[in-house]
């Protein structure tokens, strides 16, 4: 039986994952999908506490937040492929569009 103590690991090492990935790399890329695991590892939790109380609201929020999710990626990605279009880089040490 699986209980949600594995549950929650598997959270865990999806939230280190993705916080270690957005903080160390420079990729626009990598750092999106490192914002992704985050997410995914809130879903996991929103799912495993509904399920372990027995109601639904955890189950149908996360449905919602996978939504959510995928409205994020498509206007991240559209703008990483704008930038670069412009500047030939995804890297975000190069990204300084706003300085003077």
């Amino acid at each position: 039986m699986i209980s949600i103590d594995h549950y929650l690991l598997l959270s865990l090492a999806l939230l280190v994952i993705g916080v270690a990935g957005a903080l160390a790399r420079r990729n626009l890329i990598v750092t999106l999908m490192s914002v992704e695991l985050i997410l995914n590892a809130v879903n996991i939790n929103l799912v495993a506490f509904s399920r372990e109380w027995g109601n639904v609201n955890g189950q149908v929020f996360a449905v919602f937040l996978i939504g959510c999710e995928a409205a994020e990626a498509v206007v991240s990605v559209g703008i990483v492929l704008a930038v670069f279009r412009g500047r030939k880089t995804v890297l975000a040490d190069e990204m300084d569009l706003l300085k003077w």
